[in-house]
């Protein structure tokens, strides 16, 4: 005999109410998701979407910039040695074919540490000896410049130039302590620098003879999928900052031969050693050639009196047009393709977060981002049989 209990359900029709039940919420839950959607615009939301990823790629990029802050001299150290690296590393390839590989290299890196060893000790012989010299014209040039001030058509009051002479005079007194710790300070960072120089030198010895079996090397260490974006993406930087690099190099001689010639024919003071300046502040775009000049400008200025310094001035002009519409495109265009925009604010940018070796380090890390970018949203292209990469 049979009893049933009022109210009760078979199990199957519990599980039946339930499912219902939930399916029922999932429905309304998507009417309100729907409704919600519906009321933002496509707009916002499309724009909501890249901000999260935005802040989320931002945030990575500062944990990077962070890190690299940390261990500066060794990112300073593997930048040096992969500029090494992209100018000597062709030289070497020609060595190569008379000579062993690791004779090559070190034929290479030797003979141009002894080249740029012996232009610094000639720069240094060459300010030792016109220094006693160089303090009399200054002396002197001082004496002018004074004379110049107070005559048309600026008729500065003698009073007020001895008084300007009284507080520089002043303002060294009181800071000397404070200069004097900057100097001691100076010598210690020379210890990093030194030791930069020699890891950098270390590391560029390995990147010349075999730096592409260490690309091999960590290509194999990425998955099977990841390894031709890779591969594309190494070429491409590469081959922007290898070009980079060979062409500020050019551009900077240039420069500096411009520099000199004018200097040598004006006959101002430390011709070699201001050109040697023009030259290493060249690496610097838009601003490091007007600074260098400036400083030639000065020296003219106190050496050779106003006439002299003001056609070193027009030389900041004639050079930054040179360098502005044609060294740059004639001889960059091929491996970085920025506006001139784009290469001042990030040279701004650079020097705000990283001083002077920001300014420097900003545009090839710039260009060597957007030719990684355009080569990986670009089709692959296949790559011919035979052929190693890069």
């Amino acid at each position: 005999m049979r009893f049933i209990v009022l109210g009760s359900r078979p199990a199957r029709g519990v599980g039946a109410v339930a499912r219902a039940r939930t399916a029922g919420a999932a429905m309304r839950h998507a009417r309100d998701r729907e409704g919600v959607a519906t009321a933002v615009g496509h707009g916002l939301r499309v724009a909501a979407a890249y901000a999260w990823r935005l802040l989320v790629l931002g945030a990575a990029v500062y944990a990077g910039f962070t890190i690299l802050g940390r261990l500066q001299l060794v990112a300073v150290a593997l930048f040096l040695a992969l500029v090494v690296t992209s100018v000597l590393r062709p030289l070497a390839n020609v060595l190569a074919r008379w000579l062993p590989r690791a004779a090559a290299v070190a034929v290479s890196v030797v003979g141009s540490l002894v080249v740029v060893l012996g232009l610094l000790t000639l720069v240094g012989s060459l300010v030792a000896g016109e220094s006693g010299k160089l303090g009399e014209e200054f002396s002197g040039g001082i004496g002018r410049i004074e004379r110049w001030l107070e005559g048309p058509p600026f008729h500065v009051s003698h009073a007020v130039v001895s008084d300007l002479q009284g507080k520089l005079a002043k303002y060294l007194s009181e800071h000397r302590s404070l200069l004097i710790s900057s100097a001691l300070t100076g010598a210690g960072r020379l210890v990093e620098v030194l030791t930069t120089a020699v890891l950098a030198l270390f590391c560029s010895l390995f990147f010349i003879h075999s730096g592409n079996k260490f690309w091999y090397w960590f290509q194999e260490l990425l998955p099977e999928g990841a390894r031709d974006p890779w591969a594309r993406a190494g070429r491409a930087a590469w081959r922007t900052f290898a070009g980079y690099t060979r062409g500020i190099i050019i551009v900077a001689a240039t420069n500096a031969a411009l520099v000199g010639i004018a200097l040598f024919a004006l006959q101002v003071p430390l011709a070699l050693p201001l050109t040697l300046l023009e030259f290493f502040l060249a690496f610097i775009p838009l601003v490091g050639s007007p600074i260098a000049l400036a400083v030639a400008t000065v020296v003219a200025l106190a050496s050779r009196g106003p006439v002299v310094a003001l056609v070193v001035l027009a030389l900041i002009v004639v050079i930054g047009q040179l360098e502005g519409h044609v060294l740059h495109p004639l001889v960059l265009s091929w491996a970085v393709r920025l506006h001139p925009v784009v290469v001042a604010v990030s040279v701004i940018a650079g020097g705000i977060l990283a001083g002077v070796i920001g300014a420097v380090v900003a545009v090839p890390m710039v260009s060597v981002a957007w030719s990684v970018i355009g080569e990986l949203r670009a089709p692959a292209e296949p790559e011919a049989p035979g052929l190693p990469p890069g």
